[in-house]
């Protein structure tokens, strides 16, 4: 397989693919829906990738090989909302930062909807970071080593393989022909269960290339004598991904070839897909993987043909991919942000005895210097009285003693003398005790009208939206408080 082929041949399967199974849109560069645009390549500061991650907590973790790998990968929440997947290498793999940045950028570059995109690095320090768009739907070996409910469907099978060798054949046309280590682990599903592969093997793992980490029976013969990564390489790499589709199980090449001289190629495929395809299409594949498993590197097809072998074998091209993959739609990131702080989990709880110890241990702290304009009438008895009022609400509220306290501020604010966030978020936390939600949510917005930025008005937005039922906007609420904090926190 060439390092590179004409803008014919990439535009000639893209324009003879059925719309369906291009789900109407572009397969570069996100298609005419700006709402599924690839976001830019950016270059992340540490700091951010800290803050995402949970700065890089093992709960966060969500690479097969587990915490102890060389190079690790976690799940992120970036301050704008998206989710990512970080790439954390170990220090001792990429000395020179420079190549490091230059790769990084390259991949980049690339944009395609069967790539799960790279969409920036870190380089600060010893520490070299790759972002790439999160795929909720876990990977391949998942769903066809361990699966759960029922095996993948036929139909589902070619379709990886078919887009599998869509994002190989893109990658190739722009110059991105190697790919390290190609293993069911580096196929994952996104949000419509569409099949991708990760932007993270188009990535050397350290500067020499050397990169292969599976089990040597499944390694390119050429790469046992070289130790380098070809295009051919790749080629053979994705004969043994169709062995795994076809047998549902990750079947040394060397004994799946015997098994095929013999023609005994039948005892290859699962046998819980009998009768769910027929010979010809299970010969056909069967033909495709042995002519990737060539053991001379140039006996095997390239990326293109690949693409017009398989187009032909697809089934079911109009069902979308969640369902052939049986799993909900849209519903696999957990809504809520990962890095809340105890005001935003007691939110998330619905925990009123909480946010009100957190409320009566911050005191007015968050008031100094926001809104406490005094008036004229500053040393009246109307004052004094104010003032009287707001105390006799604070002891009530320490006591418990709700409706009391719910009285008491409410003369305060009548007042009109002074004004007090945390008066209106202590008297919204009065009203969600005494089952009044509505009036709450009205203090917590004041809240917010007197003090835009307080992360502590959206919080108590988001319990009062919780408790109303109303999730979407509560989950709006509790993200802007969390990044409100977060910025606080920072500063």
């Amino acid at each position: 397989m060439g390092a590179c082929c004409s803008k014919f041949s990439f535009c000639w399967w893209h324009s003879h693919l059925k719309p369906s199974l291009l789900d109407s849109s572009d397969l570069e560069n996100g298609g005419k829906n700006e709402k599924n645009a690839f976001p830019t390549f950016t270059e992340f500061s540490l700091d951010e990738l800290k803050m995402a991650t949970n700065d890089f907590s093992p709960e966060n973790i969500v690479s097969e090989h587990g915490e102890k790998a060389p190079n690790v990968v976690y799940k992120g929440l970036l301050e704008n909302g998206r989710w990512v997947a970080v790439k954390r290498f170990n220090r001792s793999a990429w000395p020179d930062s420079r190549q490091f940045l230059d790769e990084a950028r390259a991949v980049g570059n690339l944009r395609s909807e069967r790539l799960a995109n790279l969409i920036g690095c870190c380089c600060e320090g010893e520490e070299k970071l790759l972002v790439a768009e999160f795929m909720p739907d876990e990977t391949l070996a998942k769903h066809l080593f361990h699966w759960e409910n029922q095996p993948m469907k036929w139909a589902m099978r070619l379709r990886v393989a078919f887009y599998l060798a869509q994002a190989l054949d893109y990658c190739s046309c722009k110059g991105r022909a190697l790919y390290h280590d190609l293993n069911a682990y580096r196929i994952l599903f996104d949000q419509d269960g569409n099949p991708r592969l990760s932007c993270f093997g188009l990535m050397k793992n350290s500067r020499d290339g050397k990169s292969y980490s599976t089990n040597l029976a499944f390694t390119p013969p050429e790469y046992l004598k070289t130790g380098r990564v070809t295009a051919e390489s790749v080629v053979y790499s994705f004969g043994t991904m169709l062995l795994d589709l076809l047998s549902g199980k990750h079947i040394p090449p060397s004994h799946a070839l015997d098994l095929i001289r013999g023609k005994n190629f039948l005892m290859l495929m699962d046998s819980s897909m009998e009768g769910h395809f027929s010979n010809d299409d299970g010969t056909e594949l069967v033909r495709l993987a042995t002519r990737c498993l060539q053991y001379e590197a140039r006996e095997r097809p390239n990326a293109k043909s690949l693409v017009t072998s398989l187009m032909s074998l697809q089934k079911e091209t109009e069902v979308p991919s969640h369902v052939l993959l049986g799993i909900p739609h849209g519903t696999a990131t957990p809504p809520q942000p990962l890095l809340l702080t105890p005001m935003g989990e007691a939110c998330l709880r619905k925990d009123l005895t909480a946010l009100h110890e957190i409320l009566e241990k911050t005191g007015y702290k968050d008031d100094e210097g926001i809104a406490n304009e005094l008036s004229f009438q500053m040393w009246t008895n109307q004052m004094q009285e104010t003032l009287n009022s707001k105390k006799h609400g604070d002891a009530a509220f320490r006591a418990k003693d709700f409706i009391t306290a719910i009285d008491c501020y409410t003369q305060f604010i009548d007042g009109g003398t002074m004004v007090s966030p945390t008066v209106y978020a202590r008297r919204c936390l009065c009203y969600l005790m005494s089952d009044m939600p509505q009036e709450a949510l009205g203090d917590a917005m004041q809240a917010q009208v007197v003090f835009p930025d307080w992360p502590t008005a959206f919080y108590l937005q988001a319990a009062g939206l919780f408790i109303l039922g109303i999730e979407n906007d509560a989950q709006e609420a509790l993200k802007e408080a969390t990044k409100l904090e977060a910025k606080r926190s920072k500063n």
